[in-house]
């Protein structure tokens, strides 16, 4: 045996030689069979925290520890949402704010792109458009429902109007940063191809500009979903935020949780539909997913 051969031997006591065709030695590798990890499934991994709250918040109230008339236990509060979905008034008022989310998102959207689009595009539009809405932008939202009323009444147009707001501003924002982030060298890539200013709006510019757009759809929902809070308290008959103002009034606290618990699970679906686009539209996107 040579001395590479025996430094390989001493290195490797567990890989066995076999003799082959031409007589020199043939390394066989062994893989082992134990010590291997279980994998644990993700969607499982994300549930513990959710669990162990809800775990801890059943043994505070079973206790005493936690009143009552402070805070619900866990079983009264899926009781009450059972009662609320058995007489149909959570899937009404579900309806109702989910049709406000929906017109509000659609009309901030559409404005905040589009104002977005003259922004970026052209230094003209950014002259006449961003410092505007920079300067509406640092007004609270919140601190516009009065004049809402003033000008809109009390109807469903000042809930409307605050959603989009909120959106329009989330969007612009984004939008813009991603048009005006598209790399430089792929704009005069595009242009040296022959593509003309539309064509590398469409080819270049606007596709670079998506990964924020997402972004900013996303921020949107969110503040889509806080806008319909604060609106809904504008003389609304029907809705989440009508059956809050009416449990606050009663004291009912486990009502008051069963409407934030409908909204963080709406917020939840909006945001898994807007990752769903993001996969879709941005596959071509290289990203770290994390390890």
């Amino acid at each position: 045996m040579s001395v590479d051969q025996a430094v390989l031997g001493r290195a490797l006591p567990d890989v066995p030689e076999r003799g082959s065709g031409d007589g020199g030695p043939e390394l066989v590798r062994v893989v082992p069979t134990s010590g291997r990890r279980v994998a644990v499934p993700r969607w499982l991994r994300r549930a513990v925290g959710p669990v162990a709250l809800v775990a801890v918040w059943q043994v505070l109230s079973a206790t005493g520890a936690l009143a009552g008339d402070v805070l619900a236990s866990p079983g009264t509060i899926a009781a009450t949402a059972g009662d609320l979905i058995s007489d149909g008034t959570l899937p009404s008022a579900m309806l109702v704010s989910l049709q406000r989310v929906a017109v509000g998102l659609l009309l901030g959207g559409v404005a905040g792109v589009v104002l977005a689009l003259l922004s970026g595009l052209s230094r003209l539009g950014e002259d006449l458009v961003d410092a505007t809405v920079q300067m509406l932008r640092s007004v609270p939202w919140v601190g516009v429902i009065p004049l809402f009323i003033i000008w809109l009444g009390i109807g469903e147009a000042p809930k409307i109007a605050l959603i989009s707001l909120g959106v329009a501003f989330h969007l612009y924002l984004n939008v813009y940063a991603g048009i005006r982030g598209v790399d430089a060298q792929l704009v005069e890539a595009g242009t040296s191809l022959g593509l003309g200013r539309w064509g590398l709006i469409r080819h270049v510019v606007l596709p670079g500009a998506l990964p924020g757009a997402m972004t900013g759809l996303r921020y949107s929902l969110a503040t889509a979903w806080l806008a319909l809070v604060f609106g809904e308290q504008i003389n609304a008959d029907d809705g989440l935020g009508f059956l809050m103002n009416q449990a606050r009034e009663f004291f009912r606290t486990d009502v008051i949780v069963v409407c934030l618990v409908v909204y963080a699970v709406l917020g939840l679906i909006a945001d898994f539909v807007v990752r769903t686009l993001e996969r879709l539209l941005l596959q071509w996107r290289p990203t770290f997913t994390g390890q």
